[in-house]
């Protein structure tokens, strides 16, 4: 900032002090948010009121001057006059107050010539002074990294934005009052374990310095949801913050909200009956119809959602039939498509690449995909009618994941076979593949009932508004200053 105008602004807070107003107080009186007045205009008549809010426009003109203060709810247009108040209260507020401060306003309410509602201001203090500038809608912050930067300059000077996490709150809220509803009980897991699972991630890890020991953070709530099963509950659910050490692009970032349920005794079928009923009342909420737009395409929920087969879906574009191939030839269809890959990558972790490059993409209308190979499945039952597939659904729509759910694969020994054939691919140096938890498969040992699980992340919020997962989390992890 230019020391000029710092230097003007600490001399207008200096001008606060002399006439001994506290620029700064921790008491303030408030009657009405400024909406309820617009509303109530005449119900509230002419009684003196009290209004607060941050100044959005000064006009002096004199021996008058008209202003607009904003609260969280909306704008209010302000009149004062030397003969109206105090000289001395008006010479101040002109000579003082600027853009971006917050004001407490008392007054009557009357209609401008041009009928608009105004408070009549007979007395003022002030709540806050701000000794920066205030970036305005027109000459403020346009660089995207800024903006997410200092996302509290972006809340302030742009309406959409505040309305965007509004948004987010009806998509949450929505979601838990729809699982509520059906009976499920919210809990909440620890962020720190001692073996990540239930996603394929690379962790973060911290120290315990209590304990001394390391611990990482969560990449998914899984694990720990599903030891609740073992102990009795039926139907739980959590939406909480995972932790993924991986790379950020338009629909990942390292750390997220994440919502996960469990229901016992369901099946897969139960599940997609289910999950189709919340999607579509999840977008008619957030987005007040069944249509929304998803990189210039479309999108339509209110139809049928299709059951798209991954086999069948992974052969049409790619020519490989899963049943028969090898990690040899599926690198070799990687490189003909010049999609990359590590050398170390194991059979399911190269279906998966191809599968997001080459598959995925064409899958536009949300369709159920089904019938997932089971190397890229380790926590999912097999389909006893296809013992090559995993009893497992995804929704997809405009090329993007939006959830993920199986049948939860609830054999011990079975489910110790997955682990050690992950353990062998982090061996060979997929930092990805899941570890074996020994404590998981002891709980698992005492048995859980046959269960339907399902995960979600703010992908699918960030997809309804047709932005990248940045613009949507309202304070994301940013690279430090340099």
């Amino acid at each position: 900032m230019r020391e000029d105008i710092l230097q003007a602004k600490l001399e207008k807070l200096a001008k606060v002090q002399g006439a001994k107003m506290d620029p700064y107080p921790e008491k303030t009186k408030r009657d009405f948010s400024n909406a309820e007045v617009l509303e109530k205009f005449d119900e509230i008549g002419a009684k003196p009121i009290t209004l607060v809010g941050r100044v959005r426009s000064l006009r002096p003109m004199g021996g008058s001057a008209f202003a607009h203060i904003e609260d969280e709810s909306g704008k209010i247009q302000l009149f004062l006059n030397k003969t109206n108040m105090n000289e001395e209260l008006f010479k101040l507020f002109v000579n003082v107050t600027e853009l971006g401060d917050f004001v407490q306003v008392s007054g009557e309410l009357f209609k401008t010539k041009t009928e608009e509602k105004t408070l009549k201001v007979t007395d003022w203090k002030m709540l806050s002074k701000n000794i920066r500038p205030i970036p305005t809608e027109h000459f403020g912050i346009k660089d995207e990294e800024e903006l997410l930067r200092r996302r509290y300059l972006d809340l302030m000077t742009n309406p959409a934005t505040r309305e965007l996490f509004r948004k987010k709150n009806i998509f949450w809220q929505t979601i838990r009052n729809f699982l509520a509803k059906d009976g499920f009980l919210e809990v909440q897991t620890p962020v720190f374990e001692h073996i990540p699972g239930g996603a394929e991630a690379e962790p973060f890890v911290t120290h315990h310095n209590a304990i001394d020991q390391d611990f990482y953070m969560r990449i998914s709530l899984e694990l720990a949801l599903k030891r609740l099963l073992v102990g009795g509950y039926e139907k739980v659910f959590e939406i909480g913050r995972v932790f993924r050490n991986e790379g950020i692009d338009r629909e990942h970032l390292q750390e997220f909200d994440h919502m996960e349920f469990y229901a016992a005794y369901w099946d897969l079928r139960k599940g997609m009956k289910f999950c189709d009923k919340m999607f579509k009342k999840v977008v008619e909420k957030v987005c007040g119809g069944l249509v929304t737009e998803y990189k210039n395409e479309k999108i339509d929920w209110g139809k049928k959602f299709t059951v798209v087969d991954y086999f069948d879906a992974f052969k049409k574009e790619t020519g490989i039939d899963l049943k028969k191939t090898t990690v040899e030839q599926l690198k070799k269809k990687a490189d003909e498509l010049e999609i990359k890959y590590e050398p170390s990558y194991g059979k399911g972790r190269m279906i998966d690449t191809i599968y997001k490059k080459a598959v995925r993409q064409k899958l536009i209308q949300p369709c159920f995909l089904v019938g997932h190979p089971l190397e890229v499945s380790p926590l999912a039952k097999i389909d006893p009618k296809k013992p090559n597939r995993a009893l497992r659904f995804q929704i997809v729509a405009g090329g993007s994941e939006l959830c993920n759910a199986f049948s939860e694969l609830n054999d011990p020994i079975d489910q110790r076979k997955r682990f050690e054939e992950q353990m062998k691919l982090r061996e060979a140096g997929d930092m990805e593949a899941q570890m074996l938890d020994e404590d998981f498969i002891e709980a698992l040992e005492y048995g859980m009932p046959p269960a339907f699980g399902f995960g979600m992340s703010e992908r699918f919020f960030s997809f309804l508004m047709n932005k990248s997962i940045r613009e949507t989390v309202i304070f994301p992890p940013m690279k430090a200053r340099g």
